[in-house]
């Protein structure tokens, strides 16, 4: 055994494991199978070029020193970006914890009341700080959630508004850069007309449906939004608020002040800026609205015995029931660091955070001062922690970067400073002396922080926050080690089991892949450093793109896109921007398969297109002759294809190089949707089965861990023609020369978390990468044989076999009165968490064991699901109270003195004996789904304020 190889410790089966399955599919190798699942024409012909594999320790070693070349400078630019202090016992409990990083979205509420939980923090956090009635579960960064806010008062506007066609959004030119970037890319594709201009002469015209302010502005003063929310709401103007929520502690919240939206991030909560991301933005409205709030809302119910349960609220807003209807993509949050966040503010509780928004701010005044006694002019009048000092910025940052410190130039007179949690007196100091070498004068100094009054009086805060017992009673390391811990027992991560669910590949997210994290010579970077300071990340960077765009097939990648969803709605734009450099201004037709994604029709209609459905054949595939149809018949129009591959079915359809070859023939381009990547990885590519432009799910494909729901990221690889049109970043080169405006906030989208794809490729090279894909079709067939007999498979290819994932047919079930939900609860009590359920074909279980889990975890999976299915036989319709109907089976159940269900309890917790080695107990039974979407509630509240009577 080869102790150096990474390929062994991430692939599952052994070799002698590898034999015994192929034996049991009936096939005499691995390359049998594959030719037996591939369509010979589209296999690759080489191998893939990339470095030989790393041995874990060299890659260690490999990414220590590349970090040593990032400089890591004392950063005070601000712009949405600041050092903070993430607390030791968060950083090991969570961030390093594989039970917080490996589990899965929480759609199966029951084995997720932890994460659950702590998301119900976040939500009231943020809630309780912008004074909003209900926020969902965190958004992808602040710009993006600022352009979710302005789609939102889009879609709301009444109907006299609607009737007339109001269509303008003020934005005040104190916005961030980067969020106007991205209100621009987002505004015109859906007929939004963007007007940028000074919040204190904004004409309150009936054509204005809404307006963005920055709280504090990007330069650092606090304007009057209170007056200015009166006013625009007096003129049916609705509000949306970006607020820096350190500066909501000592800031009056926005909702008191009548705004309609507030969003932001909450990256200052003790998450590292690596370099951009990935942080955890918040959106916060009005009930009113919460049937248009992208992406996912916590809410409290009840389960089965009427005990307080949580799970994702208001689904049917998800994509794949809306599909084009949709009014976003979104359907990823960053719930890891949204779940950091909130436990932040649960150590520091309400006065901790009062001390910190203090610190800063009182620091802030005290340099002020120091600075106004060298002579210099500071321009603000209100604020929390920028200054604006009028200077020479040649000069400063002259002096500045030989102390290792980075400011903010704007223009060519003014430097701005932004202090942060992480500044000390001896840092102040620091600052002052880089004003007195750039001035010739001196001053006294500091060695006290003074207070000072530099908020407006009817803006302080004066409301109350964070009063609810969870942010009252974990202030001591112990106390809140204790209470991370309760609640990571209440979820069924990978850490426990195989999480087996078709389109999403829980494969291992390695140690190794994830240490580097933590350093800080990769967490304290900011984004818009100079590119210099950050030659470690720009080479990293640099080498994925590059190893994404030769494992593709195409010509370059942007990493920019911060999760598949983002990745799918850049793909169309830079599609769009293709089109119309070519004068085709008109093509906007979206052919999308029926199979698609929910998300494929939402981020068409999201970039401007119009969505055409083709049908599928009764095999699952793309009907050819529909597709051809409709391409023809929209030719002069025709602007993309959206295809997944392998389907949506699980199936390497053979046409694949026909249909390509359809949509060039009528002018269009193919976007391939790269959901499926993991059946590609050197074995064929999207450029070789003749696409344009896919994006990666790096959380899927490239192990990037899930972390509850979020970080993804979805970085777009694209064909020679499309280069020109990659995004651009309005403060750090970025893209093509022809660069469509951005697409996320940070020039490289999340760039920390990219580390993880870089080490996955890094260690495992070529021949891993490609024997990984290999393996992965080898553990979907061997479970679709050992469930022969048990459950058919919907869709096989052309040779009877799956590709990566297989879809198990439920829905003959239904005559003994059985769903296919009730199998997936039933599958808790053994410990397992479901397949993916009901998608893409209503009563069925898409299953993908991916690569990374061993014969004997397979064994153990396909055992529970033939013992399930046996039960089913022993069930009728006419006896719902049956071991299924009242799966799953918790703790308190079963320790009850009285019994009275028609099994025993030993059958209802350890059904088979393997279960009791390792017993996972859920602790609430079912959850009500309708009750909670009738009675929503989202944050902390305690269940007596809203149980029905």
């Amino acid at each position: 055994m080869d102790t150096t190889s990474f390929a062994l410790r991430h692939i599952g089966p052994s070799s002698k494991d590898q034999k015994a399955m192929l034996n049991t599919i009936g096939v005499t190798s691995i390359e049998q199978l594959v030719s037996e699942t591939i369509p010979a024409g589209i296999r690759l012909k080489k191998d893939l070029e990339l470095e030989p594999a790393m041995s874990e320790q060299e890659y260690l070693n490999h990414i220590y020193k590349l970090s040593q070349l990032n400089k890591v400078f004392k950063s005070y630019i601000g712009l949405g970006y600041h050092p903070a202090n993430l607390p030791a016992v968060i950083q090991r409990n969570i961030l390093e914890n594989p039970g917080w990083y490996t589990a899965y979205t929480p759609y199966q509420a029951e084995i997720a009341q932890g994460r659950l939980e702590a998301l119900l923090n976040f939500q009231t956090m943020v809630i309780d700080l912008t004074g909003m009635e209900i926020a969902n579960a965190s958004l992808l960064d602040e710009s993006t959630a600022a352009a979710e806010a302005m789609g939102l008062l889009f879609a709301v506007r009444d109907r006299a508004q609607k009737k007339a066609g109001v269509s303008k959004f003020f934005v005040s030119d104190l916005v961030l850069p980067q969020t106007i970037a991205l209100l621009e890319t987002r505004a015109t594709p859906i007929g939004i007309e963007l007007v940028i201009g000074n919040e204190a002469d904004f004409n309150l015209s009936n054509e204005f449906f809404g307006a963005l302010l920055q709280y504090p502005g990007k330069n650092g003063q606090i304007t009057d939004i209170k007056s200015f929310i009166e006013k625009a709401n007096a003129s049916n103007i609705k509000v949306a608020v970006a607020a820096d929520i350190l500066s909501l502690v000592t800031l009056e919240a926005p909702g008191n002040f009548g705004a309609d939206v507030v969003v932001g991030s909450t990256q200052r909560f003790g998450i590292p800026m690596g370099y951009g991301g990935p942080h955890a933005a918040f959106f916060a409205t009005k009930e009113a609205y919460k049937r248009d709030v992208p992406g996912r809302i916590i809410g409290v119910t009840k389960d089965t015995n009427g005990n307080r349960a949580l799970r994702m609220a208001l689904q049917t807003r998800e994509q794949h029931i809306k599909r084009d209807k949709a009014t976003s993509n979104i359907c990823t949050a960053q719930v890891l660091l949204a779940v950091m966040a909130g436990m932040y503010a649960v150590y520091h509780g309400p006065e901790g955070l009062k001390f910190i928004a203090a610190k800063v701010k009182n620091s802030t005044s005290t340099l002020s001062n120091s600075l106004k006694n060298l002579g210099l002019e500071q321009i603000n009048t209100h604020y929390f922690d920028t200054l604006q000092i009028k200077a020479d910025p040649v000069k400063v940052k002259y002096e500045a970067e030989k102390k290792q410190v980075n400011f903010y130039y704007p223009d060519n007179n003014t430097v701005t400073i932004s202090i942060n949690e992480t500044t000390t007196i001896e840092d102040l100091n620091e600052i002052v002396s880089i004003f007195e070498k750039v001035t010739g004068k001196t001053t006294d100094k500091i060695t006290v922080i003074s207070e000072e009054n530099t908020i407006q009086d009817q803006l302080k805060r004066r409301s109350e926050f964070l009063t609810y017992d969870v942010f009252n009673s974990y202030h001591s390391e112990t106390e809140l080690m204790r209470y991370i811990k309760r609640l990571e027992r209440k979820d069924l991560a990978l850490n426990h089991s195989m999480i087996s669910l078709g389109s999403c590949t829980m494969k291992l997210n390695a140690a190794s892949e994830m240490l580097p994290l933590s350093w800080g010579s990769w967490g304290n970077m900011h984004p818009f450093v100079p590119k210099e300071q950050a030659a470690g990340y720009n080479l990293m960077l640099n080498t994925l793109e590059n190893q994404l765009t030769e494992i593709t097939g195409f010509a370059a990648t942007s990493l920019q896109p911060n999760s598949g969803a983002q990745g799918e709605f850049a793909g169309l734009m830079v599609i769009k921007a293709y089109h119309e450099s070519r004068g085709d201004h008109h093509r906007n037709i979206c052919l999308i398969p029926s199979s698609a994604h929910g998300t494929n029709p939402a981020s068409a209609v999201m970039a401007g297109m119009k969505v055409v459905v083709t049908k599928a054949s009764e095999d699952g595939n793309i009907d050819v002759d529909d597709l051809r149809q409709k391409a023809e018949m929209h030719k002069d129009n025709l602007s993309a294809l959206m295809v997944t591959y392998p389907s949506t079915h699980g199936v390497y359809e053979s046409a694949i190089k026909e249909i390509t070859q359809i949509i060039h023939d009528n002018g269009g381009q193919v976007y391939m949707d790269g959901a499926n990547m993991n059946a590609q990885v050197g074995l064929t590519n999207p450029g070789n089965i003749g696409a344009d432009v896919c994006h990666l799910n790096l959380h899927k494909t490239f192990a990037i861990p899930h972390g509850g729901g979020g970080p993804g990221v979805g970085p777009i690889c694209v064909a020679k023609q499309l280069v020109p049109f990659l995004p651009g970043n309005p403060i750090i080169k970025t893209g093509g020369h022809q660069a469509i405006s951005a697409i996320s906030a940070a020039p490289f989208g999340s760039s920390l978390a990219c580390i993880i794809s870089y080490g996955y490729i890094k260690m495992l090279g070529a021949q891993g990468l490609k024997e990984s894909t290999e393996v992965a079709i080898l553990n979907a067939n061997y479970i679709k044989e050992r469930l022969e007999g048990y459950f058919d498979t919907l869709y096989t290819g052309e040779h009877g076999r799956a590709a990566h994932e297989m879809i198990i047919d439920c829905r003959d079930f239904k005559s003994r009165g059985i769903e296919v939900v009730d199998i997936a609860k039933r599958l808790m009590d053994y410990g397992f968490h479901a397949p993916t359920v009901s998608f893409p074909v209503a009563g069925t279980m898409m299953i993908e064991p991916t690569e990374s889990e061993s014969k004997a975890e397979m064994d153990r999976f396909c055992d529970a699901m033939i013992s399930i299915r046996k039960e089913i036989d022993e069930t009728s319709i006419e006896e719902p109270n049956n071991i299924l109907k009242n799966a799953p089976h918790t703790l308190e159940m079963l320790t009850a003195n009285e019994w009275l269900l028609p099994y025993s309890r030993e059958k209802a917790a350890f059904p088979l004996d393997f279960v009791r080695d390792n017993k996972f107990w859920p602790t609430v039974r079912r959850v009500d789904e309708a009750y909670g979407d009738r009675n929503l509630v989202c944050s902390c509240a305690p269940i007596e304020e809203y149980v029905e009577a």
